[in-house]
């Protein structure tokens, strides 16, 4: 399976860093690029980060890469027990310089909620009101926590919730890490129904407050509705890590049915259609 990939946008070209499980059912992150966000003109042939912690010996998932202060700080699940089926929010980061120049220096991997079932996280690509800040999903919410050093996270608040008898009332979590447009945090975020039917949403934060959700949409973006969205390792699932912007529309990449990697755009005026 390769799916569910985080992207970047830089030196002209989107960097695409993507999950990939083999034979022996473990994930690994793998690295691709394209000129033009739709074709890749470059795939590497071998892991660029691989499961090197117990916490994580049956898998790194779900990358979500933010640019901060010169590195890129890469979030993504760690997958340590199969049996009891913990999976934690890890971080690692590498210097913005390596990362385009294809060498995968990673600095320390460390858990900032050691213990604790969690993932879908990313970090915000600045500091707000001097704090660094991060989106988590604690189950079934999406949550924000704030630190100082990225190291030790406090203040852990709910600010989205699943929504009673909606596309997103069983459980709901971010996609890629926020976006800042001249309204606030855009933020395209996953959100689940009783029937297991994974959707993409879009809500915008406040710039100010990311506590704060000034908009969030009635209707999904996008739904699996293709076959290879609706029947693969995981049926009925659109998953996203990653998105990227140029000359105001989004590319969206997401996980077809946790079997294949997909494109979609986003044009910010559907904004307004998704009230």
């Amino acid at each position: 399976m390769v799916f569910n990939a985080a992207a970047l946008y830089a030196n002209s070209r989107v960097h695409i860093v993507y999950r990939a499980i083999g034979n022996d059912g473990v994930s690994r992150l793998g690295y691709a690029s394209s000129s033009d966000g739709y074709h890749i003109d470059e795939r590497l042939s071998s892991p660029i980060f691989e499961p090197t912690q117990p916490t994580e010996k049956f898998g790194c998932e779900d990358p979500r890469i933010t640019s901060l202060d010169g590195r890129y700080m890469m979030c993504y699940t760690a997958y340590g027990s199969r049996v009891l089926g913990t999976h934690q929010v890890a971080i690692t980061s590498i210097e913005a310089e390596d990362f385009l120049d294809k060498k995968w220096n990673w600095g320390k991997r460390w858990l900032p909620f050691s213990g604790v079932r969690n993932k879908d996280a990313a970090l915000f690509p600045r500091k707000i009101n001097g704090k660094y800040v991060l989106l988590h999903r604690i189950n079934p919410d999406i949550c924000v926590a704030y630190s100082d050093d990225l190291k030790q996270w406090c203040r852990i608040r709910t600010i989205m919730r699943p929504r009673y008898r909606k596309w997103d009332s069983l459980k709901v979590g971010i996609a890629g890490p926020p976006i800042e447009i001249d309204v606030g945090w855009l933020l395209i975020y996953h959100g689940v129904n009783f029937e297991k039917k994974y959707s993409l949403g879009v809500a915008i934060l406040d710039k100010k407050n990311p506590e704060r959700v000034v908009f969030r949409s009635r209707k999904p973006i996008l739904q699996p509705v293709e076959e290879y969205e609706r029947y693969g390792a995981v049926p009925n699932v659109v998953f996203s890590c990653g998105a990227v912007m140029i000359d105001d529309q989004l590319l969206i990449y997401y996980g077809g049915a946790d079997t294949v990697l997909c494109a979609a755009t986003y044009d910010l005026d559907e904004l307004k259609q998704s009230k």
